[in-house]
């Protein structure tokens, strides 16, 4: 039933996977693994990209639930176009590099959770990877915002659980190599993959606007029945 939620999520959490190589990587390359034998220092890897995906998840719990209740106000087609407007006018201030949309509170949320990461890094204990894992899912990231835009877009709860989750578990595969095995990825690949960013971006941008013209097209903009008026109200 999920199959499109978790394969959208897979494919932005693969194409993501290059932008974090270049956002997380000094993260991943700082993790205090290289003292433990072979086998735990794949446990500390793995604990900490699945503290990632379990705030991922938790995000998308809260967005998926923000998402429902637009939902079932009948707002849903408005919302979706000014999402994708957003999406477009963060993408082009990633772009121009100059900050169009900007709340100074990110950058002392920033602070906080670089300092709470240095701390666990200090300790070296395998529980703390998966904490570390927990607040680098917190950190300001334009790809993780697109991917909650996703996650509201579901309409749903579990639909935004399933997304996030699946974006993270996209994630995995680069980062779980990148902390094992050090820059397996050749520059040139990551590079090129960077560059496609922000065409695959654009492209969800522009799906989610269709999405709410109701144009009546099949899986891309379908017709949105007014929820609202067709809501029983129990007393």
């Amino acid at each position: 039933m999920y199959w499109q939620v978790i394969l959208s999520g897979l494919i932005l959490g693969f194409i993501s996977s290059f932008h974090c190589v270049g956002m997380c990587g000094p993260i991943a390359f700082s993790l205090p693994i290289h003292y433990l034998p072979r086998s735990k220092k794949l446990f500390g890897i793995l604990f900490y990209n699945i503290g990632r995906v379990v705030t991922y998840s938790l995000l998308g719990l809260l967005f998926g639930y923000i998402g429902h209740q637009i939902f079932l106000q009948g707002f849903q087609q408005w919302f979706s176009i000014i999402l994708g407007i957003i999406i477009l006018v963060i993408l082009l201030q990633s772009i121009i590099s100059k900050k169009i949309l900007h709340l100074n509170f990110f950058d002392k949320i920033n602070i906080q959770l670089q300092q709470f990461i240095g701390k666990y890094i200090q300790q070296k204990q395998l529980y703390g990877m998966f904490l570390i894992g927990i607040a680098n899912g917190l950190l300001p990231c334009g790809m993780v915002y697109f991917a909650i835009a996703g996650a509201l877009a579901t309409g749903s709860i579990i639909g935004g659980v399933v997304f996030m989750a699946s974006y993270g578990l996209g994630t995995m595969p680069f980062m779980v190599m990148l902390s094992y095995f050090g820059f397996m990825i050749s520059i040139s690949l990551r590079n090129t993959m960077k560059k496609i960013v922000p065409y695959f971006v654009a492209v969800m941008a522009v799906l989610l606007i269709l999405r709410g013209m109701n144009l009546g097209i099949p899986y891309i903009s379908p017709y949105f029945d007014n929820t609202s008026d067709k809501a029983i109200i129990c007393h």
